[in-house]
């Protein structure tokens, strides 16, 4: 198989508005990267103006709106079957820079970390989010210390940067839903390294986020039994 070097995967849903300036944005700090777009069956114009980018971006359309969880695994089944060395994560509302990371590829090499995770919270001074989910976030702090004795200041960002073992790994077994925190357990479960580092975020500048403060508290339950369930559950053969 062709090895190839790095993709940014961006899972977009309903991001008409967002789409063609986080792509540009990819295109100017990254120009090496390859661009994957996830549209997940969304309801606007996304695909088409994703499309609209030209060569050098690949859009896949979903048939069904799959979530989070089942975007971003089709991005990682893309990297696995295509031989990339390195999977990126970038949302598709244009919170996360990808002038940030070179960061996280520093630190990846510089550890040997499996997983990146880019921290609002860790020495840097970024967008904060609102205060229910930042009091979520504690809590799963809280929890990742307890169960893998792992520091972990923002579980919940979907910032990350992926080598070789967590592509292979995850294109195989990733959560459905909500699923950053619950991969956090997973890659752990599995004997491979995480590591975070701060980033620099943006808040959106359109549209508004899937998790209100309204949905919070069942967020934080689901997400809490999600994460105690692949904490007890035998690991899985691979």
């Amino acid at each position: 198989m062709e090895q190839k070097q790095a993709l940014i995967v961006i899972p977009a849903y309903n991001e008409q508005n967002n789409i063609l300036k986080v792509i540009r944005d990819v295109r100017e700090n990254l120009p090496s990267y390859d661009i994957l777009v996830i549209n997940d069956c969304s309801k606007d114009n996304t695909s088409a103006i994703a499309k609209q980018a030209g060569d050098g971006v690949k859009v896949v359309d979903l048939s069904y709106n799959l979530g989070i969880g089942g975007a971003v695994q089709t991005g990682f089944k893309y990297a696995e079957k295509n031989g990339y060395s390195y999977m990126v994560q970038i949302d598709g509302d244009g919170q996360h820079l990808p002038s940030e990371v070179n960061k996280l590829f520093t630190y990846m090499t510089e550890t040997g970390a499996d997983m990146v995770i880019g921290s609002r919270f860790l020495d840097i001074k970024s967008f904060q989010t609102t205060w229910t989910r930042r009091l979520g976030i504690k809590v799963f702090y809280y929890l990742f210390r307890l169960l893998i004795q792992t520091k972990i200041t923002d579980g919940t960002s979907g910032f990350r940067m992926y080598n070789r073992k967590s592509i292979e790994l995850l294109s195989q077994f990733y959560p459905d839903d909500y699923p950053e925190p619950d991969a956090i357990i997973l890659i752990s479960k599995h004997g491979l390294r995480i590591g975070e580092i701060g980033v620099e975020m943006r808040e959106r500048e359109h549209g508004v986020s899937s998790i209100t403060p309204i949905q919070s508290p069942y967020y934080m339950t689901k997400v809490i039994m999600s994460i105690l369930f692949s904490f007890t559950r035998t690991r899985t053969r691979w």
